[in-house]
């Protein structure tokens, strides 16, 4: 844990990785806190009637899990996927995973039929531990229901790994091509840790309850949230909220007395529309998207404290960030490094520098993912020498950075990073659309939505219902949150002489409309 007390520049300079030869996250999650303190908290269940599990708990269910997944074939290094809402069996499922050595994969509720499959597939996973709604979405895969199981008392001994063993796989959208798995070994937990405790204002004071709204198949509630407030010691609340509403956030906050919140930046946006004021909280961070400083200003009326933004990727996450027990954050600006990273702004040449250019984290940070899984050349193309492009561009502000734009066309809505390509393949697909253009629309609600641009095949006519219909067809077959919220019908898409859709014209023309 990082030491309350000392200034940022000592903390920064003072900071090693401590990375044993032998590394577990069942353990550091798990484990260590069962052996310690069995009857401690590790969640706080509102999924329905309140439920506090301790660690005993937590650890006789993961147990029990993993003798099952063994039973059933499951060994080191297989992937075994983890289709689950936030809930006590989702931690359970990822501590039981890694107890046998084996590759977790988190898989979104919201993902649809074509969206899940492309997934699981590429990972080359064939058993999914779910409920019964989820094992419904599954095709080939074999559903695992750990409610359905009789669960023995047996304990399970944990296979030896170390910090570089892969542990979890973790899907992210790009502009080409479909989704890539970002690989990581068991010291991500460890990586995160830094940021994770500064975001919070030190995370692990006394009374500390952690909860957040985002869902824990993203890397944002898993390990900026779940898996660190597990290996702290810090109750993490799990609590199902089918949609964000800010009257069920307080009653959740009130129910469980949670003192600090991870807040994606479209749920501050809707406490902020409602006019909500939200007491008594410790700390909140914000992640995903800048927050800008009028929304700063709103945060300390509305809450009675300075929002910590964080900053990172699924491929290395939490590297920067602010941390107003630390120092006043600046405007308009990330943060300052995590202890334990090294960010750089790089030129065209890749050698760092103080003007506008590439956002990128050298090798050595925990959180950095091994690669991408399968993919040589693409885990190739992520690097310049010993630095991992983050794919952003940023500027320097003294010691804080600055958030310029993305360079690549990845569409940011309501903290959902959404690949173009995959929905205009998807579309592409529809009997009635010769070809189509996909990008983000910027929205003062959502940072973005998407949307498409589409020239339909010949003899189709445009109309309401046709935009109707295909945005129904995209809801069905993707995550509910990627299909195009609107969609304009014209006669042919910007394109280069090689025949790829201009993707910065179609996105100037969102953007004028979106000023109109």
């Amino acid at each position: 844990m990082l030491t309350p007390g000392q200034s940022y520049e000592a903390l920064y300079a003072g900071f090693r990785w401590s990375l044993p030869e032998r590394l577990n996250m069942a353990t550091q999650a798990c484990d260590a806190w069962a052996d310690a303190e069995p009857h401690r908290t590790a969640i706080i269940d509102l999924t329905g009637e309140r439920r506090d599990v301790s660690y005993a708990e937590l650890r006789q269910m993961a147990d029990g899990l993993a003798h099952d997944l063994v039973a059933r074939g499951v060994k080191r290094g297989d992937r075994v996927g983890v289709l689950r809402s936030q809930g006590v069996w989702t931690a359970a499922a990822h501590i039981a995973i890694w107890k046998i050595g084996a590759i977790s994969i988190p898989l979104f509720k919201l993902f649809m039929r074509d969206a899940l499959q492309s997934r699981v597939r590429d990972a080359g996973a064939n058993l999914i531990i779910t409920d019964a709604e989820g094992a419904e979405m599954l095709e080939e895969q074999t559903p695992v229901i750990p409610e359905n199981l009789t669960l023995g008392t047996d304990s399970f001994e944990t296979t030896q790994t170390g910090p570089d063993d892969p542990a979890v796989l973790i899907y992210t959208s790009g502009t080409t091509g479909s989704p890539k798995g970002a690989l990581h070994g068991h010291r991500v937990l460890t990586g995160h840790m830094p940021g994770a405790e500064l975001f919070n204002d030190f995370l692990g004071q006394k009374n500390d309850v952690l909860w957040t709204p985002a869902d824990w198949a993203w890397i944002g509630g898993l390990f900026n949230i779940l898996m660190p407030g597990l290996a702290l010691g810090v109750p993490v609340v799990a609590a199902r909220m089918a949609k964000f509403r800010v009257e069920g956030c307080k009653e959740i906050i009130r129910q469980a007395s949670v003192t600090n919140v991870f807040f994606p930046p479209t749920a501050l946006r809707m406490i902020k529309a409602e006019g909500a004021e939200i007491p008594g909280l410790r700390a909140i961070g914000s992640g995903g998207e800048p927050l800008g400083a009028e929304m700063l200003d709103w945060g300390r009326q509305a809450f009675g404290l300075t929002i910590n933004e964080f900053y990172g990727q699924t491929e290395c996450n939490l590297v920067a960030g602010s941390c107003h027990a630390l120092y006043e954050p600046r405007p308009g600006c990330i943060g300052r490094i995590v202890p334990g990273h090294e960010v750089a702004v790089l030129d065209a040449k890749g050698q760092p520098m103080q003007s506008e250019g590439d956002v990128a984290v050298k090798r050595g940070s925990a959180s950095m993912m091994l690669e991408y899984w399968n993919r040589p050349e693409q885990t190739s193309e992520k690097f310049v020498g010993d630095w991992m492009l983050t794919g952003d561009r940023g500027i320097w502000e003294g010691e804080f950075l600055r958030f310029v734009g993305r360079e690549d066309d990845v569409i940011t809505s309501s903290g959902y990073r959404i690949g173009p390509a995959e929905i205009e393949d998807c579309l592409m697909q529809h009997p009635a659309v010769a070809t189509v253009g996909v990008v983000g629309k910027p929205d003062a609600l959502r940072t973005e939505i998407v949307k498409a641009y589409i020239v339909l095949r010949e003899g189709v006519e445009p109309s309401d219902e046709r935009a109707e219909e295909l945005k129904i067809f995209v809801k069905e077959r993707l995550a509910r949150y990627s299909y195009p919220r609107e969609i304009s019908f014209i006669d042919a898409l910007p394109m280069t002489v090689t025949g790829k859709v201009i993707r910065r014209e179609l996105k100037a023309r969102a953007a004028m409309e979106a000023a109109r």
